[in-house]
C-alpha cells in the first residue's frame, strides 16, 4: 500500500497554481514596493546629509571671506543729557540725575551706487559664490527739528555727534571706509560698545553747526562678501543702482527693481524707495539700540521665523513692530533658486512611483508575451531603480544635475534592458521595457523643469498612463493566463 504516491504530484500541482496566479504576484509586488520605500528613505536622508555637508562647507568659506552683507544708509547720533528724578515724591535738585540719551537721525536722501564683481569660490567638489564691489554711498541730512523731540538745546552735546555706518561682517571690508563730510576728510573707526545700531558698526565723530540746513555726506568703500548683497533703505529718499558681471542674479525683498537689465554676462538694476514703508521716524530720540535683525538662513518671506525673532529682539523703540528683517531689505541673490541636492531630492520623491509603473511594465509583459520573470529578479529590478537615486547625487556633485540625470538614467535603463533581455530571450521585450522606463525618467526630468506646472502636468501625464494601463488591461483575459502553462 503506497499512500504517499500521489501526494508529492499533488503538493506541487497546488504549489504551481499558487506561484502562477497573477493576483498572487501582484500583490507580492506591492509588498515589494513598499518594502522598497525604506532604501528610498535612507536615499533622502543621504542627499540631505550630503546638502549639510555642501552648507558647512560653503559656511567655511563665507566665514573667511566675508558673509551676506547688508548696507543701510548712516544713521546721525547726537547726544544729550536728560535729567530724571530718583523718585516721583522728590524732585529737589540733590534726587536728580542725569542720563545720557541720544538724538538719532535719519538721512533726507541717500543715493548708492555699486558695482559688483562675483566669482565661484571652491573648496574640494563644493563651491559657492562670493563677491567684491566698490560701494559709494552719498546723501544729506536735513536740519534737525528740536522742537518735534522736545529736546531743550542746552542738554545737546554737539561737539559729540557722530556718524554711525554699519555693515555685516567687517571681514569683508578691504580697507578702512573714506567719508567725506562738509568737504571734509575723516576716518571711521570701528565702536564695539556704545551705539550699536547695526550689526558691526563704523563710527566716525563729525562736526555739526544746529544751525545749518544739511549736511552732506559720501563714503566709499570696498566691500567683500559671499552670496547676496542686502540693502536696507532709512532714508527719507533712498535711490540705489547696482551693476554686476553675474548672468543670473535675483532679485528679492521688500522692492523690486524699478528697472533692470540682464544681459549674457552682466546686469544693471535701479531702485527708487520713499520713507512711505519705513519702520522708523526721520528722527527720534532714546537708547542705541539695534535697528535690524539679519539671518542669512532666513527664507524670504518666512513669516514664522520672523514672529519668533520678533519676540525675542531688542528693538530701536518700544516695540518689535520697528525691528528691520530680511524681508524689509533689497537683496540682490547670486546663488541658483534650486541647487543639485534639492532638484534631487525632487527626484527621489517621485522614485516609488517610478517603480510601480516599471513593476507594473513588467507584470504586464509576463501576462502577454507569458514569459516568467522570478520575484527575486523583481527585487533585483527594483535595487537598481533605487541606485539610480544614489548615482544621481553622486555625478551631480561632479558633473552637474543634468548631465548625471542624462548619464544615471541611461546607465539604468541599459543594465534593466539587457536583464529582461536575458530573462525573457526576447529583444523586443526588453527594447520595450527599456523605451517604456526611458519614457519614466524623461517625464520625470520635465516635471523638473516645470516647476510652477509640474503639478497639472504630473497629474495630468499619470491620467493618462492610468488611461493606458486599462486599455492594455481590457485585452488580457486574465483567468485563461491564471490556468494556462507560462513559459520557464
Amino acid at each position: 500500500m503506497d499512500y504517499n504516491n500521489s501526494s508529492p504530484t499533488e503538493q506541487t500541482s497546488i504549489f504551481e497554481k499558487i506561484s502562477n496566479s497573477t493576483v498572487l504576484k501582484l500583490f507580492v509586488i506591492f509588498f515589494l514596493s513598499l518594502i522598497l520605500l525604506i532604501p528610498l528613505a535612507l536615499i533622502s536622508d543621504l542627499i540631505e546629509e550630503r546638502k549639510n555637508r555642501e552648507q558647512e562647507v560653503s559656511d567655511g568659506i563665507t566665514l573667511n571671506w566675508g558673509k551676506d552683507q547688508v548696507i543701510s544708509s548712516p544713521v546721525l547720533a547726537i547726544p544729550y543729557r536728560e535729567t530724571i528724578p530718583l523718585s516721583a515724591e522728590k524732585a529737589e535738585k540733590s534726587n536728580l540725575r542725569e542720563e545720557l540719551k541720544w538724538i538719532f537721525v535719519l538721512p533726507k536722501t541717500s543715493n548708492i551706487a555699486t558695482d559688483i564683481t562675483p566669482q565661484h569660490l571652491a573648496r574640494g567638489i563644493y563651491n559657492t559664490v562670493v563677491y567684491n564691489s566698490n560701494i559709494t554711498l552719498e546723501g544729506i541730512f536735513d536740519k534737525i527739528s528740536l522742537e518735534k523731540l522736545e529736546v531743550p538745546h542746552e542738554q545737546i552735546d554737539w561737539k559729540g555727534s557722530k556718524l554711525i555706518f554699519g555693515i555685516q561682517d567687517f571681514k569683508g571690508l578691504g580697507k578702512r571706509p573714506s567719508l567725506n563730510w562738509d568737504g571734509n576728510e575723516l576716518t571711521f573707526d570701528p565702536d564695539f560698545n556704545n551705539l550699536k545700531l547695526f550689526t558691526q558698526n563704523l563710527v566716525c565723530p563729525v562736526s555739526l553747526d544746529p544751525q545749518k540746513t544739511d549736511n552732506r555726506f559720501k563714503i566709499k568703500l570696498n566691500l567683500k562678501g559671499s552670496k547676496s548683497l542686502n540693502f536696507l533703505p532709512l532714508s527719507d529718499q533712498t535711490n540705489i543702482q547696482a551693476k554686476g558681471n553675474w548672468a543670473n542674479p535675483s532679485f528679492t525683498g521688500a522692492f523690486l527693481p524699478s528697472k533692470r537689465i540682464t544681459e549674457t554676462s552682466n546686469f544693471s538694476a535701479s531702485w527708487e524707495i520713499p520713507s512711505f514703508s519705513r519702520k522708523l521716524p526721520q528722527q527720534w530720540t532714546g537708547d542705541a539700540r539695534p535697528i535690524y535683525q539679519f539671518d542669512n538662513k532666513l527664507e524670504n518671506g518666512n513669516e514664522g521665523n520672523e514672529q519668533k525673532a520678533a519676540q525675542t529682539a531688542t528693538t530701536t523703540l518700544t516695540s518689535a513692530n520697528n525691528l528691520y528683517y530680511n524681508t524689509d531689505m533689497i537683496t540682490i541673490n547670486f546663488l541658483p533658486d534650486i541647487n543639485n541636492y534639492q532638484k534631487t531630492t525632487r527626484v527621489a520623491k517621485y522614485g516609488i512611483l517610478v517603480i510601480i509603473l516599471t513593476f507594473t511594465s513588467l507584470l504586464f509583459t509576463e501576462v502577454i508575451k507569458k514569459k516568467r520573470i522570478h520575484i527575486i529578479q523583481y527585487i533585483l529590478i527594483g535595487a537598481a531603480m533605487v541606485l539610480f537615486y544614489t548615482l544621481l547625487l553622486a555625478l551631480s556633485e561632479h558633473i552637474g544635475f543634468n548631465l548625471a540625470y542624462l548619464t544615471a538614467s541611461v546607465a539604468t535603463v541599459m543594465l534593466i534592458g539587457s536583464f529582461i533581455k536575458s530573462i525573457t530571450k526576447d529583444q523586443k521585450s526588453a527594447l520595450l521595457l527599456s523605451s517604456i522606463l526611458a519614457l519614466f525618467y524623461l517625464f520625470i526630468y520635465i516635471l523638473m523643469q516645470l516647476r510652477d506646472y509640474s503639478l497639472i502636468a504630473g497629474t495630468i501625464g499619470i491620467f493618462i498612463i492610468l488611461a493606458i494601463l486599462m486599455r492594455v488591461s481590457t485585452k488580457i483575459n486574465w483567468y485563461q493566463f491564471d490556468n494556462s502553462h507560462v513559459d520557464q
